[in-house]
């Protein structure tokens, strides 16, 4: 009789692509099978906070530039739905299993540090992207929507979806508890997208704080959203779209160094 043979070690090439797509499609997994939680709630959301600047317009017509007001708005609310659920995805995906105690089913398979920053990642840029087209139909009942450059859509929804989803495994990774999480929302995310021109042109902001609004890299998010559905922006494309790669390619660099040293995730 042969002698069985011993147990090879699989080998993969440069990159996991199975372990990889098997990564990605569980987080988008994840967050499909709640959707009314994870999709409708946010669509819900947006949609009161478009009424409320109804209500509170009564009917009066406003321009921003040459921009009906509610047209200037609806990008704003579309962009901010997007970076709040990309950062939901990661963070709640990654909390979920250091509280449980199975964070080491993550790290146990074959997968690199940058493969499993980039499963993660993707993941919440899907469910960012996702949210943003649900809560754009949704709005066009109400609002108009003339999408006049879909690359500048495209782009600057998929860089600002990547930058909070990375924010997400960053912040899940080094928070202990929800708690510290909820800091990171109250104190960094929600403030910054709520002072970066959702609401209103920085136009109209005094000079001090009008260059406050240029460093808030947000601010950049919303502009080049927005010019994708208006065709109207405050600042320069070009600035914003290389500080928005910048920063996912450091975010990305901290992600991988992170996982990679396995910080607060090996005991």
């Amino acid at each position: 009789m042969h002698a069985p043979l011993a147990p090879s070690v699989r080998r993969f090439g440069a990159v996991n692509w199975q372990g990889l797509w098997t990564l990605y499609v569980r987080e988008v997994h994840r967050f499909l099978k709640v959707g009314m939680q994870t999709v409708l709630a946010p669509v819900v959301s947006t949609l009161i906070f478009l009424a409320i600047f109804l209500l509170a317009m009564n009917g009066q017509s406003r321009l921003i530039g040459n921009v009906p007001f509610l047209e200037f708005l609806a990008p704003g609310l579309v962009m901010m739905a997007i970076t709040q659920n990309a950062f939901a995805n990661t963070t709640s995906s990654i909390m979920i299993m250091k509280m449980q105690g199975n964070i080491v089913d993550l790290l146990m398979p074959p997968l690199a540090a940058w493969e499993l920053a980039l499963g993660l990642s993707l993941g919440g840029l899907s469910r960012g992207l996702v949210v943003g087209l649900a809560v754009t139909i949704a709005m066009a009942f109400f609002v108009p929507v003339h999408v006049d450059a879909l690359w500048a859509v495209i782009f600057y929804a998929s860089a600002a979806s990547m930058l909070l989803s990375l924010l997400g495994v960053i912040g899940a990774i080094w928070a202990d508890k929800f708690d510290h999480l909820a800091a990171v929302t109250n104190f960094i995310v929600t403030p910054l997208s709520f002072l970066s021109g959702t609401f209103y042109s920085i136009e109209q902001l005094p000079t001090i704080w009008h260059d406050v609004a240029l460093c808030n890299p947000f601010f950049y998010m919303i502009d080049g959203f927005r010019y994708g559905f208006t065709g109207h922006a405050e600042a320069s494309l070009l600035v914003g779209a290389a500080m928005l790669l910048a920063i996912d390619a450091a975010l990305f660099a901290l992600t991988y160094l992170m996982i990679e040293r396995g910080y607060k995730l090996k005991a």
